[in-house]
């Protein structure tokens, strides 16, 4: 009976009765209700777009930053391998000019060399003897001697003074053993041919005597023993 009244009072749409003020508010009511339904759809819609369309953004944000990062670390090793190619090109330019006449200056040595015996082959007795001319050959000969070593050490050939210094194998190389209890063990005691440098290099090792008996060094201390001695630097010289 209760259900009876209750259909009567509230009856489907479609039976409504416009001119019935109650049936007017009941479908204007739906009406709201449909279009406030709609446009949460619609908003929830648009919403779900926009989120869409912000989560594409914000990948492409995130592959671009990843791109910039790997340019921007592309860049840094590019400038590091361009300030090493510098740094290189320099170093090699500078090797060049320092050493690029090594090997000419290692064979001008020998040809000073040649010069120095053949002036030391002179007996004392028979060029203070000698007639005018044969001392000015020897002059001669020991001022082109004298000459080309100039000329080196404009170029950067430096001769090495080892006398009397202790025993560098470094830059010396031993000839022979010289016994003398009065000096220090392994002291330059006599220069066979003289050593030279170009630059910080070594280009033609000091071929020396070495002392041998004589006290050790304290600061040669796990300095290295000259070697054996070498029979063709011993021929060369």
């Amino acid at each position: 009976m209760t259900d009876d009244k209750n259909n009567h009072d509230t009856p489907d749409l479609d039976q409504r009765d416009l001119k019935n003020p109650r049936d007017r508010d009941a479908l204007k009511r739906a009406a709201d209700d449909f279009l406030k339904s709609r446009k949460a759809e619609e908003y929830a819609l648009a919403n779900e777009d926009e989120v869409e369309a912000n989560a594409q953004n914000w990948a492409e944000l995130d592959k671009l930053r990843a791109e910039n990062g790997d340019l921007k670390d592309q860049l840094l090793r590019l400038a590091a391998d361009m300030e090493n190619l510098r740094k290189r090109t320099a170093r090699d330019v500078h090797d060049a000019r320092s050493y690029s006449v090594a090997n000419f200056a290692r064979d001008m040595l020998s040809v000073s060399d040649n010069l120095k015996r053949a002036l030391e082959a002179i007996p004392a007795d028979v060029l203070a003897q000698g007639d005018a001319g044969f001392k000015a050959l020897a002059e001669g000969v020991d001022i082109t001697e004298r000459s080309l070593i100039s000329a080196l050490e404009r170029h950067g050939v430096k001769k090495i003074e080892p006398q009397g210094q202790k025993f560098d194998p470094n830059f010396h190389q031993a000839m022979f053993e010289i016994p003398n209890a009065d000096v220090p063990h392994n002291t330059v005691l006599q220069v066979a041919q003289s050593g030279y440098v170009i630059g910080d290099r070594m280009l033609r090792p000091a071929l020396v005597g070495v002392s041998k008996g004589g006290p050790k060094q304290a600061s040669a201390e796990g300095q290295p023993e000259p070697g054996p001695i070498n029979p063709q630097a011993e021929k060369d010289a």
